[in-house]
């Protein structure tokens, strides 16, 4: 999950879904300042990044860490009152709707945060909390509330979570592949 690699392809993602008119101008100054705080080690760029990321998190609800490790080709759609916990783990590919909310359980047996990943959809309002383990290729449904481990290419939805398996699962709701 170099950082690098991340701000070149999460902006190719976004770059094509702005011609199509899907990016707010508000995702990709998240994005330029999220990868950039990853990849600097000056104290001074890090502060002048956070301080960009505090206006998008007041602004528009934006709450990711720019300590979160996040794979490359991160892509938010809507992106408004989207939570993830600091301490979560999304791999590459992945693409989070409005209202998401990834969180960390304090107790019992799931005490922790997610670790997602790659090519992984996950819909409006979708709930994923506690030490759990989402595979690749899996699509959560909008509104769902996830805190049981998902194995790979399968579709979740709803309260308590019921999980299928279906082989491509994502196929034709990630947002441009790249490199």
């Amino acid at each position: 999950m170099e950082a690098k690699n991340g701000i070149k392809n999460d902006f190719y993602t976004a770059d094509r879904m702005r011609y199509r008119g899907g990016v707010e101008k508000h995702v990709l100054i998240f994005l330029k300042y999220f990868r950039l705080y990853q990849r600097t080690d000056s104290k001074l760029v890090q502060k002048f990044c956070r301080l960009i990321l505090r206006q998008c998190r007041l602004r528009y609800g934006l709450e990711i860490s720019p300590e979160t490790k996040i794979g490359k080709g991160l892509f938010l759609t809507h992106a408004f009152n989207i939570t993830i916990n600091r301490k979560a783990v999304i791999g590459d590919w992945c693409n989070l709707h409005k209202g998401v909310t990834i969180g960390q359980e304090f107790r019992g047996a799931r005490a922790g945060t997610p670790r997602i990943g790659n090519r992984v959809w996950i819909g409006v309002g979708a709930v994923v909390v506690g030490n759990i383990t989402i595979g690749d290729d899996v699509m959560i449904a909008p509104n769902s509330f996830v805190n049981c481990d998902v194995p790979a290419h399968s579709i979740v939805f709803g309260n308590p979570c019921i999980i299928k398996h279906r082989d491509n699962a994502t196929e034709g709701y990630i947002n441009n592949i790249g490199e």
